[in-house]
Order: C-alpha cells, then sequence, then structure tokens
C-alpha cells in the first residue's frame, strides 16, 4: 500500500526519505539545531533539495558541522571551503556559518543550551498547523519574525524569518504535515 505523504516530497526518493525520516520531527540536541541552522542559511534563495544533495558533502567541508572548529576557521579554511565545488560556494554564506557558529556558543553560554533558547520562543510546545493543502502552510509566522529578530540583534547572519520559519520546520518546532500525511497519524 502506499503511504500518503506531503505533496511537496512526492517527486523524488531524497526528499521521500528525508520527509519521512526527519522533516517535522521534534529535535532537541544542540548539534542537530546547530546543523539546521547552517543548512537553511546555505538554502536562502535556493531549493531545499539542493542542500539535501550536498549535505554529505557539507558534513565534510564542515567538520561534521562543529561548532567549535568552525568558530575558529582561518582565511586558508574560508579560501579551502571557497574551492569545495561539493558546497554551495557563497563566502558571504559561508563567512555567516563561522559567525553563526560564534553567535551560536554565546547563546549556549547564556541560556546552557541553544535548544533551551530557540524551544523557549514556543514554551516548548509544537505550533501545529494541520494544513489540508500545502498552499496553506506559511512561509513565515509571528514566531519566526521574533526569533528571526532576536538572532540577528545577536549578530547571526542569514536569518530572515523564512529561513527561520524552515528551521522551525525540519527541527520540528511546528508540524507542518498535511492532515492526510501518514507522518501526522
Amino acid at each position: 500500500m502506499d503511504r500518503i505523504r506531503c505533496g511537496w516530497c512526492e517527486k523524488d526518493e531524497l526528499y521521500r526519505k528525508y520527509h519521512d525520516e526527519e522533516w517535522g520531527r521534534p529535535v532537541y540536541d544542540d548539534e542537530t539545531i546547530f546543523e539546521f541552522l547552517i543548512l537553511e542559511s546555505f538554502q536562502a534563495g535556493l531549493s531545499w533539495y539542493t542542500i539535501l544533495a550536498k549535505r554529505e558533502n557539507f558534513r565534510k567541508a564542515f567538520d561534521h558541522f562543529d561548532y567549535k572548529k568552525m568558530a575558529s576557521y582561518s582565511e586558508e579554511k574560508i579560501n579551502d571551503l571557497m574551492n569545495d565545488p561539493g558546497i554551495i560556494r557563497n563566502k558571504l554564506k559561508i563567512r555567516a556559518a563561522i559567525t553563526n557558529a560564534q553567535r551560536f556558543m554565546e547563546v549556549q553560554s547564556e541560556f546552557g543550551s541553544f535548544s533551551h533558547y530557540i524551544w523557549g520562543f514556543t514554551d516548548g510546545k509544537i505550533a501545529d498547523h494541520a494544513p489540508k493543502t500545502v498552499s496553506e502552510i506559511p512561509a513565515t509566522t509571528k514566531i519566526s519574525d521574533l526569533i528571526s529578530a532576536d538572532l540577528k540583534k545577536r549578530g547571526f547572519k542569514f536569518m530572515g524569518s523564512t529561513v527561520v520559519y524552515a528551521h522551525m520546520q525540519a527541527t520540528g518546532m511546528v508540524n507542518d504535515h498535511l492532515e492526510s500525511c501518514f507522518i501526522r497519524k
């Protein structure tokens, strides 16, 4: 029997695997939250499929998203990343990833964990919009606007409200699985 999924993921096995195993599942560990923050920031202006297809390359290039290592990347490392055809070679996004690693650790110091900080915006609750169609899924919400503004105030880069909302979806802070999707059941 075929499973009914959210329509956006039906075109490809990579999307289906991501949808079935990760998207919308609550994430509380800082390492995974950070990985999605970086991937979402690189996705800005591009398709999520592009990022998923390069995800393993990103993991290798960015030391498996070890934010402590990333926070101290040198100019030589930045140049290596700029020459890596397996990732998105955008110097502003690469530099933003380093800045975001530094800011991420500052938030950890202030709140005990980044997870505690980010989930605090929803009081630890999962927002559930119960959309019937993909067109009912918003690109931003008031909460993503608030988080984006706070992240920017803290010095994060490439963290607009749309990027933040995509991050919230990816890490299960919001459940945007369609009502007909087998995951919801």
